[in-house]
């Protein structure tokens, strides 16, 4: 799953900039971490404090792991917020509507009566997003229904179902096949025998589809997800409704039981967690659930094996490196660069700043990864790994320092690999964006340091290089709606362009 690129180039912009200070919210942690957090139709909520230049605000409250649009589900309370026994039971009552209408026995029902249907008649509602029986279909005749469901759609249910495109919510951005085909190669080259698919159906799928072809692959996957509707594909013990932000399995302790026995299965022997999360959820509560998953594994280990660990790839942007690398100091980050298949940015081929910035972070050692040569990366012999072909050996950092597939240089006042585009301000005392900020603002707005707006809201974001295309076209709409007008902006580029029609007017009438 990928990010919105606008919070991509909020923390490329402000991390590399002297505007360090931070503004949002931050997840926290409940001054009795035994009690439990009120619950909603996404499971248990977070605790969270809003943050303003650095500081945290005095009142703290609970909200939705999994949704950052309160469209999608707004509950909100406050940390020392009493309620009424009546607003509980309307909460209550608001929880269970929002569940899905068939509960995970019914869907394993279902789906094994679907498998014992005659070709012809099995159907599936795009509309509705549901495989039909035969009793469904009067319900859903004026839908667009899709009829012959082979067995092979079946084992694809990625390619039948809409991906979910709500950026704050649950956005679904689905494996290309070139990146899904590599990892799978790469698990079964590395010796896995299971593998626990948290966020990442395209995988689950391709290991599934491997394991019952003619490759016959002794690879089993378990997927854990929040979109209900893959439910309906699967046993038991291939899927479980499962929210990674805060650890929850909405079918309760036996969805829980399936995935320890999963986990713990050989004595916890040759399990790898694949992991591929929305780049807009919180480093933190993510971290926090993986290492509830480590737990559960464990359990299962004999007490000298404590000190092994658990195989994990998380997939992740590369600018979230450092925030990775707090929870998990043992992950490294491999340049591979993940793509996806229906998101317009983050694809294969592309070059500079338009390449996909998602990267595997791994627990396991560089030097066990084997990348593809053809695909354009290159074993360095000094950093023993595979590194991507733009990315240079630095023999004052002793190491390949390229994080986005770029050839970086050398600062030897920083005295480290800085971007290309960085150049070294002596007012800060580090590399940064030629346009940046130097110190940052003191308090308020990040562009103008002005107090009771956020720098999104600027009105004098327009003038940064970091300002949207949205707000440039609007700019230059302005500059045509002016001129038109017989008002002419002061604008550069609207002098410009009267002085070339002047010119031209002259050579006309000549």
């Amino acid at each position: 799953m990928a990010a919105p690129r606008d919070q991509r180039e909020t923390v490329e912009a402000e991390g590399s900039a002297g505007c360090r200070r931070s503004s949002g919210v931050e997840v926290v942690q409940p001054a009795d971490p035994a009690a439990p957090a009120p619950l909603c139709p996404h499971g248990p909520t977070l605790l969270f404090v809003k943050v303003n230049q650095g500081r945290e605000e005095t009142r703290r409250f609970y909200a939705c792991s999994a949704s950052r649009d309160r469209k999608d589900c707004n509950f909100f309370q406050w940390e020392d917020e009493k309620l009424s026994e009546a607003r509980l039971a309307a909460r209550e009552a608001h929880n269970r509507r929002c569940q899905p209408p068939l509960t995970r026995m019914q869907c394993v029902e279902r789906y094994l009566k679907f498998l014992e249907l005659p070709l012809s008649q099995r159907k599936f509602c795009e509309r509705c997003q549901q495989l039909l029986l035969p009793d469904d279909w009067e319900k859903h005749h004026e839908h667009q229904v899709v009829g012959d469901i082979s067995v092979t759609q079946l084992r694809r249910p990625s390619r039948l179902l809409y991906p979910l495109e709500n950026k704050k919510t649950n956005a679904q951005y689905l494996f290309a096949d070139r990146s899904c085909q590599f990892l799978v190669d790469l698990l079964s080259t590395l010796g896995f025998r299971r593998v626990l698919c948290v966020g990442t159906p395209r995988l689950h799928e391709l290991i599934r589809l491997e394991a019952s072809g003619d490759k016959k692959s002794n690879i089993k996957s378990l997927l854990l997800d929040i979109d209900f509707r893959y439910s309906q594909f699967y046993l038991e013990d291939s899927f479980c409704h499962y929210n990674m932000f805060n650890h929850h399995f909405f079918d309760g302790k036996a969805a829980l039981e399936e995935c320890r026995a999963f986990l713990q299965e050989d004595e916890g022997e040759g399990v790898i967690i694949v992991t591929d999360p929305p780049f807009g959820g919180l480093v933190e509560p993510l971290a926090v659930t993986f290492k509830k998953l480590i737990a559960l594994w464990k359990e299962g280990q004999r007490q000298d094996d404590n000190h092994k660990e658990l195989p994990i790839f998380w997939i992740f942007p590369y600018f979230f490196e450092s925030r990775i690398r707090q929870f998990f100091p043992s992950f490294s980050m491999l340049d591979y660069q993940v793509d996806y298949d229906n998101h317009t940015l983050y694809k294969h081929g592309k070059t500079g700043r338009k390449q996909s910035p998602v990267r595997i972070f791994t627990n396991i050692p560089p030097n066990k990864i084997v990348l593809p040569t053809e695909e354009g990366y290159r074993f360095c012999p000094l950093c023993q790994r595979y590194v991507s072909m733009e990315n240079q050996h630095c023999e004052h950092c002793d190491s390949c320092t390229s994080k986005d597939g770029r050839k970086w240089n050398h600062c030897f006042l920083c005295k480290k690999c800085v971007k290309p585009s960085w150049i070294h301000c002596t007012i800060c005392n580090h590399c940064a964006v030629p346009d940046h900020c130097c110190e940052g603002p003191k308090d308020g707005c990040f562009v103008c340091g002005e107090l009771g707006h956020k720098r999104t809201a600027c009105p004098n974001i327009s003038s940064s290089k970091s300002a949207h295309k949205k707000q440039k076209q609007r700019k230059s709409n302005t500059v045509k709606l002016e001129t038109t007008k017989g008002h002419p902006m002061n604008h550069p580029s609207a002098i410009r362009k009267k002085k070339r029609r002047e010119r031209a007017h002259q050579y006309l009438c000549s």
